[in-house]
């Protein structure tokens, strides 16, 4: 068995799954159907998550299952995060949409933000 094609080997465009078959009596539906978050995940992401959760979240063990150190944990996680399509939470646990300078620059160039806020915000992607 593989795991579902999410990116087309040819052009990398999106792939769909239109098609499903049961194993037992072989009927088969046919359709559009949605995948989850996780099946667009790399195998390193897929794997960092499960053991994540079966770790209830605590880092240090996490850190010794997979032999990493804590920033390479913390590393992992905000790009899992990012993957999942969630907005990145800062230390005083405040979501931010600005994963990056250029989200930040593009912000406040709209007027979305002041200058002191994307001082602050820069500061913080730069930790």
């Amino acid at each position: 068995m593989y795991n579902v094609l999410t990116k087309c080997p040819v052009c990398g465009g999106e792939l769909k799954v239109t098609k499903l078959e049961c194993t037992n009596c072989n009927s088969k539906i046919e359709g559009e159907f949605k995948l989850s978050k996780f099946n667009y995940l790399s195998d390193e992401q897929l794997k960092f998550a499960l053991v994540f959760l079966k770790n209830a979240g605590n880092i240090k063990a996490v850190e010794k299952e997979l032999d990493i150190s804590y920033p390479t944990v913390k590393k992992n996680l905000d790009e899992l995060i990012e993957a999942l399509g969630f907005s990145k939470v800062d230390i005083k646990g405040e979501v931010t949409e600005y994963n990056n300078r250029k989200d930040v620059l593009a912000a406040l160039k709209d007027n979305r933000i002041s200058y002191e806020e994307a001082k602050k915000i820069l500061a913080g992607l730069e930790e």
